[in-house]
């Protein structure tokens, strides 16, 4: 049964980082680098079998961050992909391929985020990661839940990101607005979570990480 979040943001601000530091860990899972080891979300995590009948495989490590803006009300900083061939205006979160002098998933996240969008890291407070999402581009994505503080300020890479813009923690914590959509892919159907906002349709990946932070946080 889906839990109810606080009314008052005050509350859900506090709710929200005191759950999240007693629910996640920076604990790295054996299969962020071993394929064969089981992964519990992805791009097809609603019908797993589908994997096979797509044809895909997800063999490379990545990491993204979530920062979580420690607002009254609280946020979510969200970025919007340039016009590139592989992610056309896509809505993500910051993060990348880890590198292999990257010392954990969390900072590979935290150097991705400073060269797309020029977070500072001493501003941001990795928490913990989420499951491990495969997805249909082949990356095995380790989400990195981060509390930023207020006063960051952004410069934006722009061969890499058009834009940076925040969404209230409380909207995309909220079911109602978890919609379950499908869309054919190589002769399957494929469902997915999209989670529009505004002017922004947040979808895909991003959508699927952030039902991950609702299960995690206020499910479990």
């Amino acid at each position: 049964m889906d839990a109810a979040l606080p009314a008052d943001v005050t509350a859900l601000r506090h709710d929200f980082f005191v759950r999240a530091r007693a629910r996640l860990n920076l604990h790295v899972p054996a299969a962020l680098n071993d394929p064969a080891a089981e992964a519990k979300r992805g791009d097809l995590d609603l019908d797993p079998s589908l994997w096979e009948r797509a044809g895909v495989t997800a063999t490379r490590p990545a990491s993204v961050l979530i920062p979580v803006i420690d607002r009254p009300d609280p946020m979510v900083l969200l970025t919007v992909r340039t016009e590139l061939p592989s992610h056309p205006g896509q809505i993500a979160f910051p993060g990348g391929k880890i590198d292999a002098g990257d010392v954990s998933p969390a900072a590979a996240a935290l150097r991705e985020a400073q060269e797309e969008i020029g977070l500072t890291r001493e501003l941001v407070e990795p928490i913990g990661y989420l499951d491990l999402y495969l997805t249909f581009s082949g990356y095995r994505i380790l989400p990195t839940v981060a509390r930023v503080q207020p006063d960051y300020r952004l410069t934006l890479c722009e061969a890499e990101v058009a834009d940076a813009f925040e969404v209230p923690l409380a909207f995309l914590m909220d079911v109602q607005n978890h919609a379950l959509h499908s869309r054919d892919w190589r002769g399957i159907t494929r469902k997915y979570y999209a989670m529009p906002f505004g002017e922004r349709y947040i979808w895909g990946v991003t959508a699927g990480i952030l039902r991950n932070l609702y299960q995690r946080i206020y499910q479990q």
